[in-house]
């Protein structure tokens, strides 16, 4: 099924079986399933790994944005993540030490002749993009039936 969605919406559609789900953004089409291993058919990524590509590109997005502006030698980023969830034990700011939390491994490699002193300034940038300062803040989500 295919529709329209307006501008600022994002649209994902699931059928009456399996996990396939299809995403519809700005007249994008993308495709999330689930790992055969939990009952999906691995036709795209999980919806975890969505969330850590679009980290992954907004951080490598805002990196090469400043480095643009302030004039530094970068010629590439690549951005790894990986999550998990973690015993809050395991985290010293963590109110209940029985629970568990989520963590995001993020680690960046730049390419290019680049000082320790821009490579230690891109790495203070990286924290600052967008969707970075959006999964570390509180967030909202607001439900209703259409």
């Amino acid at each position: 099924m295919t529709t329209s969605t307006a501008s600022n919406w994002v649209s994902a559609h699931i059928a009456a079986t399996g996990y396939r789900t299809q995403i519809m953004t700005r007249g994008h089409v993308l495709v999330a399933d689930e790992p055969g291993d939990v009952g999906g058919a691995d036709t795209g990524p999980t919806p975890y790994d969505l969330l850590l590509s679009a980290l992954g590109a907004c951080t490598s997005m805002t990196m090469r944005l400043y480095a643009q502006r302030k004039g530094i030698p970068l010629e590439g980023i690549r951005v790894r993540l990986r999550h998990s969830k973690i015993h809050a034990v395991d985290c010293a700011e963590c109110a209940e030490r029985n629970a568990k939390m989520d963590h995001v491994e993020r680690t960046i490699e730049l390419f290019g002749d680049l000082t320790p002193e821009q490579r230690t300034r891109l790495l203070e940038i990286a924290d600052k993009c967008p969707v970075h300062r959006t999964l570390s803040s509180t967030i909202q989500v607001s439900s209703r039936l259409a």
